[in-house]
């Protein structure tokens, strides 16, 4: 193994295992592979999430006793669909079960119940025993509060949506990603009804991202191979994260800024001083202005002529993964491409297959809806066919030479 630069895994001892064993087998590797784990930037939201759902909110608890009876029978389900069109309630979605492996099942949990919030009572009139099972009837108050715990919530489903995508760089947004994980901790801090869960939270995300010893640093490279950003932006954020904990300060703003670029002259090992200047060059110049459709990748691209050795440097960090799960996963119970059939399948077969669908997905053009490429993609029959069909013309191609 060579020319590796990171791995990007979760935090399983067994991957630490495994990580260790790696860099003995990579001579020469940067800082002697101090920096070689990439921690898995959605494995971590999960478990910052995880802590603040494992206190039990009161509204919330309300409401999922009443959806586990009515999801307890199909006579119930049929009664609240009912109470459903007599309370004019109209919804694409209908009340989903919960699964405790995975807090977004609670979102969308929380998401279904306050779309048919007004069935509820109309429910309760139908049957009778439901407010005596239960105990009460999900009011007002619980969907007021169930509605502050979505909007909550949604922040961390789009943050690990975002950084769990897989058809574009996204490693230079690390250091703006988590720090807006942590500005959003801190605004419900202080707020009455997440007082009990924000603490515990924090002390998980402090613990991967609270001291910036313990961050790569090649995503304090990949900040500075930003244009967006630069020296500029780190400095600001860092500053407002810095004076928004109230301890004593290891590391001034500046001190982060100015070691972050030390260190990446280090990396670069210039081998001439005209390679360096590059750099100092490239640092120097201001930011360029924040567009939503600006590409990192474009950028270098264009400005390679100017800044040759530095552009290099970029293409290889800026590459770098700060996920292991790919967007269209991180939340979905679909089948896997590689199902028990296809395990027995060539490899070429199976990365033909894989690689298909990654292309359909990534196509800007109208081929076909989602859905069908993948019903398309997970029809064994179909792999079956494909097997087929090469080993067809494998045989006619051994005829023809004979």
């Amino acid at each position: 193994m060579k020319n590796v630069m990171t791995m990007t895994v979760d935090n399983a001892k067994t991957n630490d295992a495994a990580i260790n064993i790696i860099v003995k087998e990579l001579p020469g590797i940067y800082e002697n592979g101090k920096h070689f784990h990439i921690r898995c930037m959605a494995h971590i939201i999960n478990l910052v999430v995880k802590m603040g759902l494992k206190y039990e909110v009161y509204h919330v608890k309300n409401l999922q006793d009443a959806m586990k009876y009515i999801r307890a029978s199909p006579q119930r389900i049929k009664t609240f669909k009912q109470a459903m069109k007599d309370a004019a309630v109209e919804s694409q979605r209908f009340l989903c079960g919960e699964t405790p492996t995975r807090w977004n099942f609670t979102f969308e949990l929380l998401r279904s119940a306050y779309d048919v919030k007004y069935a509820f009572l109309e429910y309760s009139h139908q049957d009778p025993m439901f407010q005596k099972t239960v105990g009460r009837v999900p009011s007002h108050s619980d969907f007021e509060m169930i509605k502050k715990m979505m909007e909550f919530l949604e922040k961390f489903k789009k943050k690990t949506e975002k950084v769990s995508c897989s058809t574009k760089p996204i490693f230079h947004t690390y250091t703006r990603e988590i720090l807006d994980i942590e500005q959003h901790l801190r605004k419900h801090e202080t707020n009455p009804d997440f007082m009990f869960m924000v603490p515990n939270m924090k002390d998980k995300y402090d613990k991967y991202w609270g001291d910036y010893d313990t961050i790569s640093d090649y995503v304090f490279f990949a900040a500075l191979l930003d244009p967006q950003c630069k020296s500029k932006f780190m400095k600001v954020v860092f500053t407002q994260m810095l004076k928004a904990k109230n301890k004593d300060k290891k590391m001034s703003a500046d001190e982060i800024e100015s070691k972050a670029r030390a260190k990446l002259y280090d990396f670069g090992k210039f081998p001439s001083t005209s390679s360096e200047s590059q750099l100092k060059r490239y640092l120097n110049e201001d930011p360029i202005g924040f567009d939503k459709g600006y590409d990192i990748l474009t950028w270098w691209k264009n400005n390679a002529v100017r800044f040759p050795i530095v552009a290099r440097m970029a293409r290889d960090i800026l590459g770098m993964q700060i996920s292991t799960v790919a967007s269209e996963s991180t939340f979905s119970n679909g089948r896997r491409v590689i199902t028990d059939y296809r395990t027995n399948l060539s490899v070429v077969i199976v990365e033909a297959l894989i690689c298909t669908q990654d292309w359909l997905r990534k196509s800007s053009l109208p081929i076909y809806d989602y859905d069908e490429v993948h019903d398309v993609l997970a029809d064994d029959d179909l792999a079956i066919d494909i097997v087929d069909a090469i080993h067809n013309l494998k045989l006619t191609g051994k005829r023809s030479e004979n």
